[in-house]
């Protein structure tokens, strides 16, 4: 019987490429002949051969292997090119919702006061996840080209972030401006998109409802949350949505869209204390 090693393969669809990792033989000195072919993957030992078989969606390219590193504790890492033609493709819901060339309106889903009147979106791009920053390695061969620049919408665009829309207000004039409530400093990480002045941060409140809408991000960036926020096109009216309804609907399409992208996950669920009231992950 061969002897048994752990496989990790992880496949990055959008990138084209995959990491495959071979754990530590618990022999030392095993001679091992490792062979990668599009749909598999085959090691074979002194004791025998062990072939692993690979999903019927997933395709590598064999010749395209490269990186090859030994990782002390952790086994064998190769790239390699790869394909993942997956029967289903998803969509986000937030970026279908909204099309650019659209003249849309913001209101407060709690009580339907409007928040942005009228705004014409040339530009509805979504944003990198959380933690882009990390990654930036694996595409660039020099230094980091995006340090120090944030990125800020400019007027007319909407950015849509992983629970969030970014939006700038330059030049609008809301006819009922949300109140702005200051807030306490709070650190932030490295991989955050924008660089805050605390002084300045500031929270977005309905001014019917009192509820908390997003925060500004700077003099000319306001953030909004998805779960407060909602955005339709002004020919149409706003939709009486029950509150629970909504907020369930809205998480749970996010954790759809950040789960599908990540092959290990853990979420936590916070209020806006700090506070956790669900943690789960896969």
């Amino acid at each position: 019987m061969a002897t048994e090693t752990r496989v990790f393969l992880e496949v990055r669809r959008q990138l084209q490429s995959a990491l495959l990792i071979l754990g530590e033989w618990k022999e030392a000195g095993l001679l091992v002949d490792i062979s990668i072919t599009p749909s598999s993957l085959q090691m074979k030992t002194p004791e025998g051969c062990t072939e692993i078989r690979l999903p019927a969606e997933v395709r590598l390219v064999p010749s395209s292997c490269r990186g090859l590193q030994y990782v002390a504790g952790d086994g064998l890492h190769f790239r390699l090119q790869a394909q993942a033609a997956f029967s289903t493709k998803l969509v986000s819901m937030f970026t279908q919702s909204l099309q650019a060339q659209d003249v849309c309106t913001f209101y407060c889903q709690s009580c339907g006061e409007v928040v942005i009147r009228d705004r014409k979106l040339i530009r509805v791009l979504p944003l990198p996840s959380e933690n882009w920053g990390a990654l930036v390695g694996e595409w660039c061969c020099h230094p980091d080209p995006f340090a120090n620049k944030p990125l800020h919408p400019q007027e007319n665009d909407c950015f849509i972030g992983d629970s969030f829309f970014l939006v700038n207000l330059t030049s609008d004039l809301w006819q009922s401006r949300p109140e702005l409530a200051p807030v306490k400093m709070h650190c932030l990480s490295p991989e955050n998109h924008f660089k805050l002045n605390p002084k300045a941060n500031t929270k977005v409140i309905c001014k019917r409802c009192k509820v908390m809408l997003g925060e500004t991000m700077s003099s000319e960036t306001t953030k909004f949350y998805m779960t407060e926020i909602m955005i339709q096109s002004s020919e149409r009216n706003f939709p009486i949505i029950p509150r629970s309804q909504f907020v369930q609907s809205i998480i749970a399409q996010c954790l759809v869209e950040l789960s599908s992208a990540r092959s290990t996950f853990r979420f936590s669920i916070q209020g806006h204390d700090g506070k956790a009231y669900i943690l789960f992950g896969d």
